[in-house]
């Protein structure tokens, strides 16, 4: 029988106490501290009750930071604020390559780039990857900028260069400014899946390329004090993380992006959150009993709470 967390039978009344709570962004606003809950007695079954000496090491991209704070907070009992020093993500790329090289046991992360494809099988690691929610990819824009709706193809003709002005798209006679992540961002990695699908990308000005979605998200606001430039991320930083006053996130399609266009897959940029372990992780050690938790309904209904699109349908507290 798998060991079941101690203490999370009572997640509901843990939840409620983490209601209320803004998610933290890394860096980002300061972090209001949740409430410790009191542990609650184990279910049924063996127990497994976490501390700080048996948590996993935690790595992963930066907008499941947030979902690791939370983790953290309820499964040892302290405040988010207390457990920001467990959740240094180090982003997508390199939070992969520290799994491969053993410095981290689990990651709550985005997809994987080619890079990181090739050492693993140079390596011949192999690794326990499932999808524990879904997010979709959003272009952003300034507020002010009269376009509300773009196509994928239009998408991918501004980071060609063909298409170089916003009249082309129904908006205003102004230049488009399209900012790039850098190469090991986890939403570079699916801005070339999912919008490019092998075409390359247009050279950008260095100015043009920024190594976070803080800094993305800032400069599309505020470039040149006009609503030209257009930049990229994924639905839950842009929207959940509170980044984007200020900016507007564009429709696909026609389809806006939302948790409801976002599960059905109506919405057509949608891609998995993974959560990751190396697969010879043994039943009853720490990670994996973290794995399965986070992929059990105890687990979707703490990722729901915290403004995920979970995978399996449940009520968030």
């Amino acid at each position: 029988m798998k060991r079941q967390l101690a203490g999370l039978a009572a997640l509901f009344m843990i939840l409620g106490l983490l209601a209320g709570c803004t998610p933290a962004a890394a860096p980002g606003p300061e972090v209001t501290p949740t409430p410790t809950p009191a542990a609650p007695p184990a279910p049924t079954g063996e127990a497994f009750a976490f501390t700080r000496e048996n948590l996993p090491r935690l790595d992963g991209s930066t907008s499941t930071a947030p979902l690791a704070e939370a983790v953290c907070s309820v499964l040892l009992g302290e405040s988010r604020e207390d457990v920001a020093d467990l959740v240094a993500f180090s982003k997508t790329t390199t939070a992969y390559y520290n799994l491969l090289n053993g410095q981290a046991d689990l990651l709550i992360v985005g997809e994987a780039n080619a890079d990181v494809l090739a050492a693993k099988e140079r390596d011949g690691f192999v690794w326990e990857q499932q999808p524990f929610a879904t997010d979709a990819f959003v272009f952003v824009v300034n507020e002010d900028n009269p376009v509300s709706s773009i196509t994928v193809e239009e998408a991918r003709k501004i980071y060609t260069g063909e298409i170089t002005n916003w009249s082309e798209l129904g908006g205003e006679d102004r230049e488009i400014i399209p900012f790039q992540r850098n190469r090991d961002a986890g939403s570079q990695t699916l801005m070339e899946k999912l919008v490019m699908q092998g075409t390359p990308m247009m050279e950008a000005p260095t100015d043009y390329i920024v190594s976070t979605m803080g800094q993305l998200m800032e400069a599309v606001k505020n470039y040149d004090g006009s609503p030209g430039a257009i930049g990229y991320s994924v639905y839950y930083y842009a929207e959940e993380m509170r980044m984007a006053q200020g900016l507007k996130l564009l429709a696909l399609e026609g389809v806006e992006p939302n948790p409801d266009t976002i599960r059905s897959e109506e919405y057509p940029l949608v891609n998995p959150k993974y959560v990751v372990i190396p697969a010879d992780a043994a039943e009853d050690a720490p990670n994996r009993i973290l794995f399965d938790w986070l992929l059990g309904q105890e687990g979707q209904r703490l990722v729901a709470h915290e403004g995920y699109v979970s995978i399996l349908e449940v009520d968030a507290p």
